[in-house]
């Protein structure tokens, strides 16, 4: 039904910087909200940065200052610009995306397959 590709991520030294993308497809009535999560080896998988359709993000504190999300509505593709990384940015990000589609009632939760973001130091 709904479909979430990421791409951009790779190695990087620390203070480097990084893009994300992440573009959904499928049968899409609208979106409510995409988002980026990561899991590092050994942790629970966290929230990064969220943003809703109106353009309304919420970021984790560790983040604030350093990564920037942004959404292009018409493309169903949101970005995730990450700034000054750090050894422990290094993790696995996954796309999420909140989505009203044609089949079902009500949203549905997709998620990316993940793309390795590793910060060496």
């Amino acid at each position: 039904q709904v479909q979430l590709v990421e791409s951009g991520g790779g190695l990087v030294q620390a203070g480097g910087s990084l893009r994300l993308s992440c573009v959904a497809s499928g049968s899409i009535v609208s979106i409510n909200n995409m988002g980026w999560y990561r899991q590092a080896p050994g942790k629970q998988r966290e929230l990064v940065a969220t943003n809703t359709s109106c353009g309304s993000t919420n970021y984790r504190d560790s983040v604030k200052g350093r990564f920037t999300i942004s959404g292009d509505n018409a493309k169903n593709t949101v970005y995730l610009q990450m700034n000054n990384l750090k050894p422990e940015d290094t993790a696995v990000y996954y796309c999420n995306a909140l989505v009203r589609v044609f089949s079902v009632a009500g949203v549905i939760s997709r998620w990316g397959q993940g793309t390795q973001v590793t910060v060496s130091s």
